[in-house]
């Protein structure tokens, strides 16, 4: 089986970013091509980079121009993308291209609490506020809508009386670390 090449996208810390370089190291199956970031100071930029993985940064202007993603796409041999704290919308024809090869993760059971807007504490903060008894997350594959595409898993947690803010990020990244890097190994390798 050849190599199956993943392009991560991140516009921030990427706490997720640095568990999917650290599973995939030295896997011979799936290889990290890049680290794409839309922030310059990102620091998963730093992050990756340590790591031996190629980081680029782009312009809002760039990650929102389908010709400019595509070509970096092509230039990688890229064969999935994993969107992991990315706050921009992908363009629609790199979705054609990359149809269910592009994989997000989103901070809720979708199809609660997803689109515009809603991401990292937003998320957290709209789910105490209505009072749920449970939160997860998803992992999706991405169409041309925010958090609207196929789910492929969901994992989720009772949320406790008591419950505050960082309660609920801290299950959230739990559940984040423990099984983004399974479910795309399980996509990737299909």
């Amino acid at each position: 089986m050849a190599t199956k090449k993943i392009a991560i996208f991140a516009s921030g810390t990427g706490s997720n970013a640095i568990n999917l370089i650290n599973y995939f190291k030295g896997n011979s199956s799936v290889e990290i091509g890049f680290v794409l970031s839309n922030k310059k100071d990102a620091p998963v930029i730093e992050s990756a980079s340590k790591l031996g993985v190629e980081t680029i940064c782009c312009s809002n202007n760039q990650a929102a121009d389908a010709d400019f993603m595509i070509q970096l796409c092509e230039n990688y041999a890229v064969d999935f993308i994993v969107l992991a704290g990315y706050l921009r919308l992908i363009p629609a024809l790199l979705v054609d291209l990359f149809e269910e090869r592009i994989i997000n993760l989103h901070p809720s059971l979708l199809p609660k609490y997803g689109g515009k807007g809603m991401y990292g504490h937003h998320v957290h903060e709209a789910v105490l506020a209505n009072h749920e008894n449970e939160s997860g997350i998803t992992v999706h594959f991405v169409n041309k809508e925010f958090d609207k595409g196929r789910v492929i898993a969901q994992f989720k947690f009772k949320i406790e009386n008591g419950f505050e803010l960082a309660d609920v990020q801290r299950e959230i990244s739990r559940l984040e670390q423990l099984h983004l890097p399974l479910v795309i190994e399980g996509e990737v390798l299909k």
